[in-house]
């Protein structure tokens, strides 16, 4: 077996804005792996392209969506099914939120460790994303020590 396929395969997915900022900064959490990226936006894509440390990677982008609009909520779920199965993940984490959503949910089912880190934004409650990943996830995370302790998630720390 050749060194790359020893290498796992993390699937790093976020919506804009914070969730981005947060999921960048836990880029040291995989070092080493076949990472690829999936967000919301294509500029997010120079954030990569301008970090030296960011060599080899994949970058996807789905649109986001919220219940709200449930069409583009059906959308989003089918290309992040279609993403989750082109890179057939060891892992995947997120911060957050449908995208993150789906992606925990397909990566479970096709055997992937999920990882689900709430945003620091969400400072009185978890997400309804990461309610929804809670079931799904093999390490649900709060940024928040008093919300890991009211939630049962469990709180290693801020990113930001």
């Amino acid at each position: 077996m050749s060194e790359q396929n020893e290498r796992p395969k993390v699937l790093a997915v976020s919506s804009g804005g914070g969730h981005w900022s947060e999921l960048r900064r836990l880029r040291p959490s995989w070092e080493g792996a076949r990472v690829s990226y999936v967000v919301t936006d294509v500029a997010y894509k120079a954030d990569l392209d301008s970090d030296p440390a960011e060599t080899d990677y994949r970058f996807f982008t789905v649109r986001d969506a919220n219940a709200t609009h449930r069409i583009r909520l059906l959308q989003l779920a089918l290309k992040m099914f279609l993403v989750v199965l082109r890179v057939r993940p060891d892992v995947v984490i997120s911060t957050g939120a449908a995208p993150g959503y789906f992606a925990i949910r397909f990566g479970k089912m096709l055997g992937a460790r999920t990882i689900w880190v709430d945003s620091i934004a969400n400072a009185e409650e978890m997400s309804v994303s990461a309610n929804l990943s809670r079931k799904h996830c093999d390490l649900w995370l709060s940024q928040w020590p008093h919300l890991a302790k009211e939630t049962g998630a469990e709180y290693a720390g801020a990113v930001m």
